[in-house]
């Protein structure tokens, strides 16, 4: 029997591509497994009204590990729309699935890691005084809370007297007191101490094992004085227990300023869970966009890896496939590194630097070319064509 099973969750559009090439990988490295498929995604929301079945939430409780591709989601009103005849009226309302495997398994701990790789042109560059150009080294790595915030769901569109007479307790809700409750929606904020707890102690755990000089806490504190400073307060408590660490604090939107002028100065950086999907993927622009954005969903029992692009539609149907799979190969070398099979998680990043730096073979993106039918025509790659590369520098 196999070391591991793993629950093999294509999902929807180019998630049914690049999935296949991150086992490929895992299969030519030789890591220990055996994968059993799970639906989920659009196709069965239509159908069934879930897009995440009961059938694979008992696959993942069992087998505890994950391999997700990309889901398609859509706003209430188009989701309603695109159900099946027969299941119309009826109450069904679409929720995401990974948010949903996040809440049901608790997987609270969100690990981006944002790398560059040199050889790739996307990399992010800058010019020195004297007008040559440098590209420092990017490393960062976003610990992202992954069940709190504004993703808890916690929402309302046309609130009851029950909802706003609660909120009105507030007295900052005043100004929104004449609003009729038809033409609101709210969202709350929630952040607990366990949670941010438990985010900020893996993040720092991280930096210690892997050698970073400072975490990071990246969040709003002084206008989101409460759910901000709550996390800002547990990250100094956190602290005072790695004092080889440093920890630094910077604003959110202040965040976003600096890493496109020294990126290479931040190694683990932590925060709630919109504050975290924000800087992830500003960071991700940086070392070649989310065809490089692998990550990790981690509880105490299930962990589900995924990278953190979409399904991209208009590029589902293209054949051959002109998608980078690298995102989701390294998203494979992450579950492989979880399970403490370190040793094959380092020759998959190792084999996808190599391809990179040699600059032999380049799916569109990251040719820099449009993407689209003719991409290919132009000189790119095709997906299937990046996974065989990787795999020959594995052999």
């Amino acid at each position: 029997m196999a070391r591991h099973t793993v629950v093999a969750m294509p999902g929807d559009g180019i998630g049914k591509v690049v999935l296949p090439e991150a086992i490929r990988v895992l299969e030519a490295v030789g890591f220990d497994a055996e994968y059993v498929h799970g639906d989920i995604g659009w196709d069965f929301w239509v159908s069934e009204g879930n897009a995440l079945p009961e059938r694979t939430v008992a696959l993942l409780a069992k087998h505890k590990l994950g391999l997700f591709g990309a889901i398609t989601s859509k706003p209430n009103k188009d989701a309603e729309a695109e159900l099946s005849p027969a299941l119309k009226g009826k109450g069904f309302k679409y929720f995401s699935p990974i948010v949903g495997m996040r809440q049901k398994f608790n997987l609270d701990i969100c690990v981006r890691p944002c790398k560059s790789y040199p050889g790739n042109p996307l990399n992010f560059v800058r010019k020195r005084p004297d007008g040559a150009v440098e590209e420092p080294a990017v490393n960062a790595v976003i610990f992202r809370q992954n069940t709190e915030g504004l993703y808890a769901g916690v929402e309302w569109t046309n609130p009851s007297t029950q909802v706003r007479d609660a909120i009105a307790t507030h007295p900052k809700f005043k100004a929104f007191d004449k609003v009729p409750s038809d033409e609101m929606a709210l969202s709350v904020r929630i952040i607990t101490r366990q949670g941010a707890t438990r985010i900020c102690t893996a993040a720092f755990e991280y930096a210690k094992r892997h050698g970073f000089k400072n975490v990071t806490i990246c969040e709003k504190p002084n206008v989101l004085r409460e759910t901000s400073g709550l996390m800002e307060e547990v990250a100094k408590e956190v602290a005072k227990k790695y004092p080889a660490v440093a920890l630094w604090s910077v604003n959110i939107d202040a965040m976003t300023m600096w890493l496109t002028k020294n990126p290479e100065e931040y190694g683990v950086i932590v925060a709630s869970n919109l504050f975290g999907d924000v800087i992830s993927d500003a960071f991700a622009g940086l070392v070649g966009g989310l065809g490089f954005a692998c990550s990790g969903n981690i509880g105490d029992e299930v962990a589900v890896f995924e990278p953190t692009h979409g399904s991209a539609p208009k590029y589902a149907e293209l054949k051959p496939s002109i998608v980078n799979p690298i995102a989701t190969i390294l998203s494979a070398a992450m579950l492989a590194e979880h399970v403490g099979d370190v040793e094959r998680a380092k020759k998959i990043e190792a084999a996808v630097a190599a391809v990179v730096r040699e600059g032999k073979v380049r799916t569109y993106d990251m040719a820099r070319l449009p993407g689209g039918p003719d991409a290919l025509k132009r000189g790119a790659h095709n997906t299937r064509e990046l996974g065989d590369a990787i795999i020959a520098k594995l052999k």
